[in-house]
């Protein structure tokens, strides 16, 4: 890897500081929903009122209800799914250890606005720490994290700044002089962690271990052994986090996984399937009876072709790192990574809109030209505002065609950034620290003297 020089502390330090005020922000945006006067199920009677007009929705206030956060009810173990799809005793629709932390947030609270508050406390650590991060290994670039409006706008919607923070860790350590196969194993087993918040970056297992395969320099000589065991850490690291719940509540544990797989393509996914392949099962001057039909069989399309792509994705990814090899002198894996993500990005069938947290990382890490990242931040504010001003229009029952265009042109413009970052992923080198800093003068070479 070309991670190895890192930026001076006192660089990560300010980027760190940086997002801290940032993620505050984000805090102040987000509690406008939050606060007196509640209702008796201390749902903060502002929230339906103003949550999409205002942009201030996040799902840590809208699931303090229906989710037994409210009843402090410990996730999982009790819980089930139901034959509509909705959620019992528990259970919640992420991997365990967002439960856990949703949990944790709930424990001392008595509203939604205690326990936005009490979420950001625990959600707020980890940003900093990816920032700091960052910091070392990109220099004054991290800022890209730091001082992003993703960052503002996603900080406290979901929980996902723990799981990105995984991601970025396992990064960091590779970028370390421990010896490759004890970094690889560390690595590895933040990537499993990061499997059981948000599952995405067990993707990345399979380029890690790629990379221990065939050694940071080019040789003949394949360490089949040490991607064995970077396979074997991500492995027993998902199944020591998850096994103790399967055992103690089956039904609540699988219940997450189910609910999510039958999640439709619909309205809230901000997805090319809902935008661009819905219209072509619909019929024009259509019955309900048919409209019903049409949509079945768009659900059905959608979940085959979604994991089929995303699959197809990964695997093309993971073959053009091979390629990439002779050239780079090491399995890219990074490089891969981020390929893998934006796949997964441009052909799941939900895209919600603090999933640009997850893809703001790479910019920092690899070189992406400046124009296309300004051009992602900019459509993902487009999404991320108009898709709830959008939904505020409609719920008043105002002509909303002007904020959906907004919508449309956000998730098309995104979509065709992603098929961008494609080819520039894939193509991109490791930043560091050294491509920001002053470049010293050149000086004008002295006109030799010619004798007369």
């Amino acid at each position: 890897m070309e991670t190895r020089r890192r930026a001076s502390p006192l660089v990560a330090a300010s980027v760190t500081v940086v997002a801290v005020m940032t993620m505050a922000l984000g805090y102040l945006n987000k509690a406008r929903c939050a606060g007196p006067p509640f209702d008796a199920a201390g749902r903060s009677e502002a929230f339906d009122r103003i949550k999409d007009s205002a942009v201030c929705y996040s799902d840590i206030q809208f699931l303090w209800l229906d989710r037994g956060i409210d009843l402090h009810l410990f996730p999982y173990v009790g819980g089930a799914i139901a034959p509509d799809g909705s959620l019992t005793g528990g259970t919640v629709e992420y991997p365990v250890l967002s439960g856990m932390l949703m949990w944790l947030g709930g424990l001392a609270s008595d509203t939604d606005a205690d326990f936005l508050a009490w979420s950001a406390v625990l959600l707020a650590p980890f940003g900093a720490l990816t920032a700091w991060m960052l910091g070392r290994l990109g220099g004054r670039v991290a800022l890209i994290w730091s001082a992003s409006p993703a960052l503002v706008m996603y900080a406290f919607h979901n929980w996902e700044l723990p799981v990105v923070s995984t991601a970025v860790g396992a990064v960091a350590v590779m970028a370390t002089r421990l010896p490759l196969r004890l970094r690889a194993v560390i690595a590895a087993v933040l990537l499993g962690v990061g499997f059981c918040l948000k599952l995405y970056p067990g993707a990345f297992v399979l380029p890690l271990a790629a990379y221990v395969l065939y050694g940071e320099t080019e040789r003949n000589r394949r360490d089949v052994r040490g991607a064995l065991g970077v396979l074997a850490a991500a492995g027993i690291t998902v199944a020591a986090i998850n096994v103790p719940f399967a055992v103690a509540g089956f039904d609540g544990w699988r219940a997450s996984f189910a609910f999510q797989s039958l999640r439709q393509a619909d309205i809230t996914t901000n997805s090319i399937w809902y935008w661009g392949v819905r219209y072509l099962f619909e019929t024009p001057g259509a019955t309900p009876e048919v409209s019903a039909a049409d949509d079945a069989a768009f659900q059905s399309a959608v979940d085959l072709l979604s994991p089929s792509l995303v699959l197809l994705s990964f695997a093309g990814a993971l073959w053009v790192g091979r390629r990439r090899l002779a050239a780079v002198g090491s399995y890219p894996w990074v490089q891969t990574s981020a390929v893998m993500l934006t796949g997964f990005l441009l052909f799941h069938k939900v895209h919600s809109p603090q999933y640009t947290l997850w893809i703001l990382p790479f910019f920092v890490l690899l070189r992406v030209p400046w124009p296309v990242v300004g051009a992602y931040l900019l459509t993902d504010v487009a999404v991320g505002v108009g898709v709830f001003r959008w939904f505020a229009a409609l719920a008043a029952g105002q002509d909303a065609r002007s904020e959906e265009t907004l919508v449309v042109l956000g998730v098309w413009g995104r979509t065709a950034l992603l098929l961008i970052l494609l080819v520039l992923f894939a193509r991109a080198t490791m930043r560091t620290p050294a491509d920001h800093r002053p470049r010293p003068a050149v000086r004008r070479a002295e006109p030799e003297e010619v004798p007369v």
